[in-house]
């Protein structure tokens, strides 16, 4: 039977039954719907009650520009070796061990394209973590580090017409113009969504969303 959204919400609110702080991963290719169902759970899990689930994305560990220029990666922004992994799995073992008052994590300003640091204040009180971007269940180099830190991991998945046609919409959103955007999305995203997919198997539940419901239809 398919996944729906209330199994969704019953399954992530077990992760915390015993009250520790869980980090709940959703893994899934650039445009597949991972911020959309993060960002949902979210919601309907605070309420309208005191909040207790904060969202963490993974993007706040975009190197900067002025880095991938150094580096000479900027024309594949979004590969694995753009982020920061290393820093992301320190994060994810510090809102683990759950022993800091207030957390900060970094954000990522899409007009800007940019991350902005200590942009996303984790409380005490939140129980749960929800984290979501393309590498979590990647296994190489420092991204090993992240999938110990991640109490359970789903992948969300989309098909690859409508993925593509929301990443190209987003990148004409944020500034592209349509054939730079088709290009990109053909190109460097097209290598990375290739890359994510290969994890899919190491992931503990699949999510579509294709179905109506877990995925919604706005953006990665």
């Amino acid at each position: 039977m398919p996944v729906t959204f209330d199994d969704l919400l019953a399954r992530a609110r077990d992760l915390t039954a015993d009250r520790r702080r869980a980090v709940l991963g959703i893994a899934g290719s650039p445009g597949a719907g991972k911020t959309t169902l993060a960002e949902r759970l979210v919601r309907e899990l605070n309420g309208s009650g005191r909040p207790w689930v904060a969202h963490v994305p993974m993007d706040g560990f975009h190197l900067a520009d002025a880095e991938l220029d150094r580096l000479g990666r900027r024309d594949r922004k979004g590969a694995p070796d753009t982020f920061d992994a290393a820093g992301y799995a320190a994060l994810l073992r510090r809102l683990h061990e759950d022993g800091d008052d207030v957390v900060y994590a970094p954000g990522f300003e899409r007009v800007l394209e940019q991350p902005i640091a200590g942009a996303i204040p984790v409380p005490p009180e939140a129980r749960l973590v929800v984290t979501e971007g393309n590498y979590l269940l990647l296994d190489s180099g420092a991204w090993t580090r992240v999938r110990p830190e991640l109490d359970e991991v789903w992948f969300c998945e989309l098909s690859e017409p409508e993925r593509i046609r929301r990443l190209v919409a987003r990148h004409e959103e944020f500034g592209k113009g349509h054939e730079e955007a088709v290009a990109w999305v053909m190109g460097t995203d097209r290598r990375n969504a290739e890359l994510v997919a290969t994890t899919r198997d190491r992931a503990d539940l699949v999510v579509s969303a294709d179905q109506p419901g877990p995925g919604g239809t706005r953006r990665d």
